[in-house]
Parts: structure tokens; sequence; C-alpha cells
């Protein structure tokens, strides 16, 4: 896509969009949800997403590429963007929905465990994000045009149902990096925004004890709840939204 050539309305045709934390969950649903909007597919996680390319491929007779990259390491995350800018297919839009969590108790669990859990959910969850930003926000400003998408959580807005203090700290994080980074590019035509979901049936919430049906919506949301809001907010069409985190929570908390 060329300056010249902006896209209208909610459609992905003709821009390239890249899915970092696709093998999986939230992600892998993204994937399939920009590609039924048309998008150019760059498919990334810790480990080649090949087993969700092949998929889309076949169900949307489109081409996908895929990339190993841990978005916790800085070089890796830089390689990768120099890597699909040599290869022409610089995205116009990121889709950021690689993210953790640990449940071990933050004071009756052991300290070492802890003081890891604590790294690894910060390294993941706010590093991640940032190392992000940092390559690809400007290539976008250069461009002209461009949409990153982060994924807070609805522990980010109060505090969540099961959550321990460093996941719901690296989310509420998301949500304050969402707001500093949309104001620094929008000039630039680059638009942040962020979706903050509630408990979804992911790998996240698989054994957790969940009531559900004390919800508004009366169940668990699904990868696919997350997906179209996200693709959206990808897309031309949310051409006013800066800044906005969209709370997907199926009612459980209102902002």
């Amino acid at each position: 896509m060329t300056t010249q050539e902006k896209p209208t309305g909610f459609t992905l045709e003709g821009l390239t969009i890249l899915v970092l934390g696709a093998q999986q969950g939230i992600g892998r649903s993204v994937a399939e949800t920009c590609a039924a909007q048309g998008a150019r597919l760059v498919l990334a996680d810790v480990e080649e997403p090949s087993g969700p390319a092949r998929i889309i491929e076949g169900r949307y007779n489109t081409t996908v590429i895929t990339k190993a990259c841990d978005i916790a390491d800085r070089a890796a995350v830089e390689a990768a963007a120099a890597e699909l800018e040599a290869e022409g297919l610089s995205p116009n839009g990121v889709a950021l929905t690689a993210g953790v969590t640990r449940y071990n108790d933050w004071i009756d669990s052991d300290p070492d465990t802890w003081e890891q859990d604590v790294d690894l959910v910060f390294n993941v969850n706010m590093r991640g994000p940032i190392n992000v930003a940092r390559a690809f926000l400007p290539r976008m400003q250069a461009a002209g045009w461009g949409r990153l998408v982060l994924v807070g959580s609805i522990a980010g807005r109060m505090g969540g149902l099961t959550s321990q203090p460093h996941y719901v700290a690296s989310k509420g994080g998301v949500h304050a990096m969402t707001r500093l980074l949309a104001s620094k590019y929008a000039g630039s035509g680059v638009l942040v925004n962020a979706v903050a979901p509630g408990p979804t049936r992911t790998q996240m919430t698989e054994g957790r004890d969940i009531d559900d049906k004390a919800f508004p919506l009366g169940r668990l949301l699904e990868p696919e709840d997350i997906a179209w809001p996200i693709t959206f907010l990808l897309s031309p069409a949310c051409s006013g939204m800066v800044g906005t985190v969209l709370d997907v929570n199926g009612g459980i908390v209102f902002s």
C-alpha cells in the first residue's frame, strides 16, 4: 500500500498485517479474521506458526508468511522487522496478541518461583510491546499510515477475577503504553489502540475456577469475540480512534 492508495472502510484488502502470538488462542483467531478481510498475512510466534498458516492458506486460498520471533528479545524483534522490510513485507498493521500469565500466589508461593514468574510476565507483557513499538512504529511513521493494536485485559481495568499482581500491573502498563504511543504517533497517520478482554476460552483459562454463569453474557468469551474487534482496529474504519482501550469483556465491567 502506498500513501496515495489508502483503503477505506472495514477491509484489509491491500494491507500487510503482522500477527504476533499467532500460534494459538486469540492470535490464531485474529489471523483467521484478518484473512477473511483480505489481508496479506505474516504470522509470528516464539515457534514459527506453520500449522495455523497452512490451514489459513487452504481456507482462504492465500499465501501466509511465517516467522519465529520472541517478542521479549529486543534483538529478535528488530531483526524480524528488518527482515520483513528487506522482503518488501513491512506491515501496515501489527496485532500484538502474545502474552503470558502465572497464577502462583504472590504471598504463599516459593519466593524464587515468584521472582521467575514476575520476570517472565513483565518481559513478555511489557517489554514485548515496547520492543515491538520501537521496531515497527518508526517504519509505519515513515510510510505515513499504520495501525498497532495491543492486548490489555480486564485485569488492567479492575484487577481481574483470578489474577495475580504481576499480571495486573503488566496489563495496566499496556493500557498506559497504548495512550502514550497513540499521542506520539497519531499525527503521522499511525494509530495505536488496544482491546481489554475479559475471561476468554484459551490456554490461560484452562483449569481455572471461573463462574461464567455470573457474567452478564453468561459465558466465557471465545477467541473470535476478541479477534473481530482487533481486526476492526487494524482497518481503515477506525480512522478516528486514537488511544482507545476497547472493553470486550461480556459486560463484567464498563468504562
